[in-house]
């Protein structure tokens, strides 16, 4: 919605133009008149709108040609002032003042006009039928409305017109000669129509029609009025009514209906509460809310945001088969100026045995734009209409901004749900086929995958003591020479070498000692190709060696060379490093049967946890007073209880060391 509205008034000397206005602001005709009316300006509160609105009058007697020229080009809407008892004047409008306003303003963007006949006191007759042609050759002509300044007659109702042909204009909804509406509202209002369509079946039934309304106008639809709307629709259009709902072509002549009867402002207000702005395009304020994002911080989706792309992913798989196929995902995008998923997301996420984006692969590329382009999330969850349908104040409701992860380290914990795995290695070293391995594909599916289909980023989930975690695996190109900032910003660093290579190990062992020996980031080695013959790396000490010298965990084996999809306990590994960069961790399985498996899954079951709680609650909760601090009874009570808590926690990790 525009923040005022400028209105000019032109004409030829002795229509009323200057009486217009005052009567306006008096409330009465003025005694006398002055060649031109300053500068008025209507408070928002005062106008119908709501929006300050700007009077200017001109004065051929007192402005020049250049001072006009200047107010046409700032107007918002022209009322062009004649005579209705002077046919000089009414000529004047297509003759000169038509002709003059459409060379100083864009062709692409006319100035709407507003034809006023002032002084219809005077006449008996109106002068609409010599109008009546003027409006219907000049499609920028909003209207015509005959007044008198001296009685007062429709003063009111010509600013509010000139008001409303600015902030409801017709000329991007309606093409008066076709009669219908022009494609470009056709378009805005479709996207509207399937937003709106929840369980997207083709009908907006009763409750989808009830919550468009209450989300448009803040009021509900009774009963009766919503019947009303459908019989109106069902008797001027046979397929506008099916199965008791309105198809898109019930809605679309049902707006057609508003602006031929003049109710532009409530086809604009649905297309202004879904984005749109005067050109009919989604307003880059709606696409794009401001997010603050603070340095060394991550973006991630909330639940709410999961939930609500859980909702539009089960709206369009109508085979509820937990996968979209191409075609359910081109329905998908239908509310898309364009396609935002290339081809290579199949090979970024997981996908079925048919090459489908399943429900996982698609949450994963979701979470996936978030973390690296928010902006772009942002955009595409727009076009989805997550701030109407999840009744949110707009998308950045829906993401959420990790603290800082110095702060991570510093408390030792987490509460990050996507973690970034930069994989180093040597052309040739098996970096993509460890990606693709992720993802659960192994070496012969991965040879069906087109070149130009090849992606460098894979992201699925990880499971890391109960809790699942999103892992990103990102190849970076193997430039020794130069890592900028970003290639070297992650949570983990995968360093992989060919066993099968002689010259594959070294170039690990530089990148690790040059940009990570002294960095926090934790470092896994992986041994690709682990199928192959093992020969001996060309480097001064065994990979082993290395590991040990740098305390590292030792070289991981991996192949993606087997019959059935590889194994994903190494991606558990990574994930799990990820998550406790701080913990040097004594064991790297997964297996949760070994000693730190079992009282890692014990410290975070919910058992711990409520006892935790429950301890806090009651030290903290009680009134320790100044004499509490000084009185050897407290402290032999809270030494006897960290006793006890001690002697428990040897006696678990003794009692687990015994059953394995």
């Amino acid at each position: 919605m525009r923040k005022d509205v400028r209105i000019l008034l032109v004409g030829e000397p002795k229509v009323g133009k200057t009486s217009l206005i005052m009567s306006l602001v008096s409330e009465e005709f003025p005694a006398v008149v002055p060649y031109r009316a300053e500068e008025i300006t209507i408070p928002a509160d005062v106008t119908p709108e709501r929006v300050p609105t700007h009077i200017v009058d001109y004065s051929e007697a007192e402005q020049t040609d250049e001072q006009l020229y200047q107010e046409i080009s700032k107007a918002n809407v022209i009322c062009i002032v004649y005579s209705v008892n002077n046919k000089k004047s009414i000529e004047k409008v297509t003759s000169h003042w038509i002709p003059l306003i459409n060379e100083r303003t864009d062709k692409d963007s006319r100035v709407p006009l507003i034809l006023v006949g002032n002084k219809s006191d005077l006449v008996e007759h109106s002068s609409m039928e010599t109008v009546l042609p003027i409006m219907n050759k000049y499609t920028e002509i909003e209207t015509c409305v005959e007044c008198s300044a001296k009685n007062l007659k429709n003063i009111s109702e010509l600013f509010y017109y000139a008001q409303k042909a600015v902030l409801h204009p017709t000329g991007p909804l309606y093409c008066p000669e076709k009669k219908e509406i022009r494609p470009a509202c056709v378009r805005a209002l479709t996207r509207i129509f399937k937003v709106s369509d929840l369980d997207n079946n083709g009908i907006l039934n009763d409750y989808e029609l009830t919550f468009f309304q209450r989300t448009c106008f803040n009021t509900p639809l009774a009963p009766q009025a919503l019947e009303d709307v459908k019989n109106v629709v069902s008797k001027n259009l046979t397929d506008g009514v099916r199965d008791n709902g309105l198809t898109l072509k019930g809605f679309l002549f049902l707006h057609t209906l508003f602006i031929q009867r003049g109710r532009h402002e409530t086809t604009w207000t649905v297309l202004r509460r879904f984005g749109y702005d005067d050109d009919l395009e989604l307003h880059q304020d709606y696409l794009f809310p401001p997010l603050k994002i603070p340095p060394d911080c991550t973006t991630e989706l909330n639940h709410n945001a999961y939930l609500f792309l859980q909702s539009i992913f089960d709206k369009h798989d109508k085979d509820r088969d937990c996968a979209l196929s191409p075609e359910e995902l081109m329905d998908l995008f239908d509310v898309f100026p364009y396609i935002p998923w290339g081809m290579d997301v199949n090979s970024t996420v997981c996908t079925n045995d048919q090459g489908w984006i399943t429900y996982q692969g698609y949450l994963s590329q979701w979470t996936l734009t978030t973390y690296l382009d928010v902006q772009r999330c942002l955009e595409y969850l727009g076009y989805l209409g997550y701030s109407i349908i999840a009744e949110q104040e707009s998308q950045a409701s829906a993401i959420t901004v990790t603290r800082d992860k110095k702060l991570d380290l510093q408390k030792k914990q987490t509460q990050r749900n996507v973690f970034r795995c930069h994989v180093f290695g040597l052309t040739g070293s098996g970096k993509t086929g460890f990606l693709q391995g992720f993802l659960g594909r192994n070496l012969v599916h991965q040879r069906t995958i087109r070149e130009e289909h090849k992606s460098y980023y894979a992201i699925s989930t990880a499971h890391v003591y109960g809790q699942e975690k999103y892992l990103l695996l990102h190849e970076v190109f193997p430039d020794f020479d130069f890592l900028s900032e970003t290639e070297l910003s992650c949570d983990i660093v995968c360093l992989i070498y060919d066993v099968s290579n002689p010259c594959s190990f070294e170039y690990c062992a530089q990148i690790f000692k040059q940009y990570f020996m002294d960095s926090k980031t934790p470092c896994m080695l992986i041994a690709a190709k682990s199928d192959l013959p093992e020969t001996k790396q060309q480097y001064c000490m065994t990979p082993l060696e290395f590991c040990r010298k740098h305390k590292m965990p030792p070289p991981q084996s991996y192949t993606c060379n087997t019959a059935a999809a590889p194994s994903k306990d190494i991606f558990i590994k990574l994930t799990t490093m990820a998550v406790y960069p701080h913990a040097r961790l004594r064991c790297m399985c997964t297996c949760n049967r070994c000693t730190f498996c079992l009282c890692q899954n014990f410290l975070n079951s919910e058992l711990v946890q409520t006892v935790r709680t429950k301890l806090y609650t009651v030290v903290f909760s009680r009134h320790i007073t100044h004499a509490d601090l000084k009185s050897s009874t407290f402290w032999l009570r809270a030494s006897v209880g960290a006793t006890v808590f001690a002697v428990f926690g040897f006696a678990m990790y003794r009692a687990l060391l015994r059953s394995r």
